[in-house]
């Protein structure tokens, strides 16, 4: 199984070089890699391993479970570029630190599991055939990298699922012109009809023009042409001057919803001298996230969300899905279900994944890994982390909640510890200050900072014949005072010095009944033995939810069995466990009009 279709969707080029499929690859459990310049010698890998697939998944070739710190792969191509032409070299990404190595010299080091990097390599190509070779290191005891739902052991448990080493997103090459287009950010202004577009050169280059064309559905509605007199270009597009919109200009034929996910294409050109060095092209969606009066607003309408908790784990390909299809089936599924979007849970997802959501209409909250621990360290790669998150996909309309934190992984003081809130405050105004778009949750669960949305977990819905438990679940769920003073755990709903300020209160976690059709042992919340144990009971449990008037939204546990979780809603390889139309009826028992 190989992964082919175009890696970064909302970036396309035309030209470009797939390198997924077999490498080389070796483990150095003794570190000699380096001393013996494994990245000359192909004859240094004794195995081989299908990209973009981890070693300890089945479709890597390999699936071997043992923790190995520092791996290697190696594999050779070809490229056609012209004396003008600079060739980028891409990966998806890598987990965790990631030295690469052109025909046997060093060309770049990357930090960061989760997140994408490039380097050009076109000064380091020789006549002919090509090397790459990657050094990866994960060291496994250093508890200070985020590694979210990732175990530390050989095999999984609890709700630790099976680490990760290694190229886990797709690698890939650009053959581009000297000057080429690096970036480009895409921001909807819903209020004012318009689209601010940034772009960024890799260097500047006088005399560039960019010329941007924008189409709604293939009807062109704006284009121009900019002469570039700096690296950076930033401008403002009025979509509908001079168009049929204007007239009807806050219209939902033209904005973003999950019920009705419309685009806008845009073609960007870059031109020198008459003619294009650079073309690419890429979409976006008019929507508006913002909060008022204990409300989330989607497009300045009431929005409430269903959400489903998403791990983001396959079967046959741990953190990578086995093919672009995969991403699409989830939301179909989710959808089907009338789910509106999900919390990716620890995991930064794959681009393709984002599309997708995009494409089909489906709400995204993004978070990043953990780290199991407080320091300095673990402080510096969250935020570099971050920044380069938002850098890839911050023109995903599907985007509308980062979430920085999750119950105070990697923050274990913050409820009395001063040191940890200030981190936590940091995290939610420094991705405030790159992105003035979404909301930002500081610690989802308990034990709040500042946020935009009060996150709630409660799993306290009991066994259905624990009745008194039930109705202590349902009470604390009835109104937003009980939300924010009845528990369900032993910490705070906010930290030490924090308090509720009218946010909207969503409750982010709850469920989990476990429901066993696959025969393998695992473990829910709580559990039940047949369908219609488990309909009535998932009735039950949403039966609280609904019945509150303090809360603006929830997100269920979970969407599918991960290995010895088996509280999805569909089995582990994506089966329905119950009729997924019954799920439906019961999650569109709820109306807005309920809410206080």
């Amino acid at each position: 199984m190989s992964r082919n279709e175009y890696p970064r969707p909302q970036f396309q080029r035309e030209n470009w070089l797939n390198l997924n499929g077999e490498w080389h690859f070796a483990f150095d459990d003794k570190n000699v890699g380096l001393k013996e310049k494994w990245y000359q010698e192909e004859e240094a890998y004794p195995h081989r391993i299908k990209v973009p697939f981890v070693y300890q998944s089945e479709l890597s070739g390999i699936n071997q479970r043992e923790s190995h710190d520092i791996v290697w792969y190696y594999r050779t191509f070809t490229v056609q570029a012209m004396d003008s032409q600079r060739v980028v070299l891409h990966f998806g990404a890598v987990d965790y630190e990631a030295d690469v190595f052109v025909n046997g010299c060093h060309v770049t080091n990357h930090q960061g599991g989760h997140t994408s990097f490039e380097v050009d390599i076109t000064d380091y190509l020789v006549d002919g055939q090509q090397a790459i070779s990657v050094r990866v290191f994960d060291p496994h005891a250093d508890e200070s990298i985020p590694r979210g739902k990732q175990f530390w052991e050989t095999e999984s448990a609890g709700i630790w699922y099976t680490n990760s080493t290694g190229i886990w997103q797709p690698v890939w090459l650009e053959v581009v012109s000297e000057t080429y287009l690096k970036e480009i950010n895409l921001t909807p202004n819903f209020d004012e009809g318009t689209v601010t577009v940034e772009t960024i050169l890799n260097q500047f280059q006088p005399q560039c023009e960019l010329d941007y064309r924008i189409s709604f559905k293939e009807q062109l509605i704006a284009a121009g042409r900019l002469s570039a007199d700096s690296a950076k270009m930033k401008f403002n597009v009025d979509l509908f001057q001079e168009h049929i919109f204007r007239s009807n200009f806050h219209h939902d034929g033209w904005s973003w919803t999950p019920e009705n996910p419309r685009l806008f294409d845009i073609k960007l050109s870059l031109i020198n001298d008459g003619e294009t060095i650079d073309y690419l092209k890429s979409y976006f969606g008019m929507r508006k996230i913002h909060t008022e009066n204990g409300m989330v607003y989607l497009n300045n309408k009431p929005y409430y969300q269903k959400l489903i908790l998403d791990q983001g784990y396959w079967p046959s390909g741990l953190l990578t899905a086995p093919s672009d299809e995969d991403f699409k089936k989830d939301i179909l599924l989710a959808k089907e279900m009338a789910f509106n979007g999900c919390r990716k849970h620890q995991k930064t997802e794959d681009p393709r994944f984002l599309y997708w959501a995009d494409q089909l209409g489906f709400l995204v909250w993004v978070e990043c890994a953990a780290p199991a621990i407080y320091n300095e360290d673990s402080v510096e790669r969250l935020m570099r982390e971050w920044t380069e998150i938002i850098a890839r996909d911050f023109s995903h309309p599907s985007i509308v909640t980062w979430v920085p934190i999750n119950e105070s992984w990697g923050v274990p003081k913050i409820s009395f510890d001063r040191t940890q809130q200030h981190f936590s405050q940091a995290m939610y105004h420094f991705l405030h200050a790159l992105d003035k778009t979404r909301l930002v949750i500081s610690n989802d669960g308990w034990a709040m900072t500042e946020t935009d949305i009060c996150a709630i977990h409660n799993y306290a819905h009991g066994q259905k014949e624990e009745t008194e438990k039930y109705d202590y679940f349902k009470e604390t769920l009835r109104t937003r005072e009980n939300l924010i003073k009845r528990l369900s755990t032993p910490w705070p709903i906010f930290a030490n010095g924090f308090s509720y300020q009218e946010q909207p209160i969503l409750l982010t976690e709850f469920g989990g009944i476990g429901f066993d059709v696959s025969g393998q042992p695992g473990w829910g919340y709580t559990s039940v033995d047949n369908e219609v144990e488990f309909l009535k009971d998932y009735q039950r449990v949403l039966s609280a939810v609904y019945a509150s008037v303090g809360l603006w939204g929830y997100c269920y546990t979970q969407l599918t069995d991960v290995e010895q979780e088996i509280n999805g809603l569909l089995t582990y390889d994506r089966q329905p466990k119950v009729d997924l139309a019954a799920i439906k009826a019961i999650n569109d028992q709820f109306h807005v009009s309920q809410v206080e």
